[in-house]
């Protein structure tokens, strides 16, 4: 396969992985306000459009960088520069200059489109924490925390392994997000869970457990297939 092809084939794969990934995204939103009580399901909707947005903002400004552009063989953090967007010989064949495509395609796909694939990954990470703290933490806390860990947390583990930092020095291996993803996610999560306890009113007084049946069961498994799908994606894309 020439360089040409290659380029081709290996940006629609990002673009079009990307893409699924990103669907997960209305996956989480309908599992998590189809999960909660009625008067909360607006709420965690909008805390998932909040939760794309940030990471898109924050891994175009800082977080990218951070995770993949210099980071020293062995290092810890990648480069601090802000923003992130094509090559300068991406601009310059998008400007009309053609002796710039060779440089373009020979490194194998579209600067950004791998930006993409990445940063749908990242809220991946940051839909773990929305759903585990939904109905249980204020919105602009959470949005204040989701920047956090989109700009700075996500992208340093991220340096540390896919981005060849540390821990990839020392020959560890993550496929499909398992420890970058799910593991950060997890982690974070759980730390927001511990500050902020346990969901209001879902406890009696002494100590037994009140039901709160979920506002849309059909919205819940409608997300459920919806994220099945999307991990065709996810896993199916990290095959690069």
């Amino acid at each position: 396969m020439d360089n040409e092809t290659r380029f081709v084939f290996s940006t629609f794969s990002f673009l079009f992985w990307g893409g699924l990934v990103m669907w997960m995204c209305a996956g989480f939103t309908m599992l998590e306000a189809g999960s909660v009580r009625t008067k909360n399901a607006s709420v965690v909707c909008l805390k998932n459009i909040g939760v794309c947005s940030i990471a898109c903002l924050t891994f175009y400004l800082v977080g990218y960088n951070i995770m993949f552009t210099g980071v020293e063989a062995g290092g810890w953090i990648g480069s601090l520069d802000l923003l992130h967007g094509p090559t300068a010989e991406e601009r310059a064949l998008l400007g009309g200059d053609e002796s710039a495509a060779t440089a373009v395609v020979t490194k194998g796909h579209a600067t950004m489109s791998h930006w993409l694939f990445q940063m749908v990954f990242l809220a991946s990470a940051a839909s773990i924490v929305s759903g585990t703290l939904a109905e249980r933490v204020k919105l602009w806390s959470f949005f204040i925390f989701i920047v956090v860990l989109t700009a700075v947390i996500y992208p340093i583990a991220g340096a540390w392994t896919w981005g060849g930092g540390w821990l990839a020095a020392m020959g560890f291996q993550d496929f499909a997000g398992s420890t970058v993803v799910h593991s950060t996610g997890g982690w974070a999560a759980l730390a927001g869970v511990l500050i902020v306890g346990a969901r209001k009113d879902k406890f009696r007084e002494d100590g037994s457990v009140k039901s709160t049946p979920p506002a849309n069961v059909p919205a819940v498994t409608l997300g459920v297939f919806i994220i099945w799908l999307g991990f065709l994606g996810f896993n199916g894309g990290s095959q690069l």
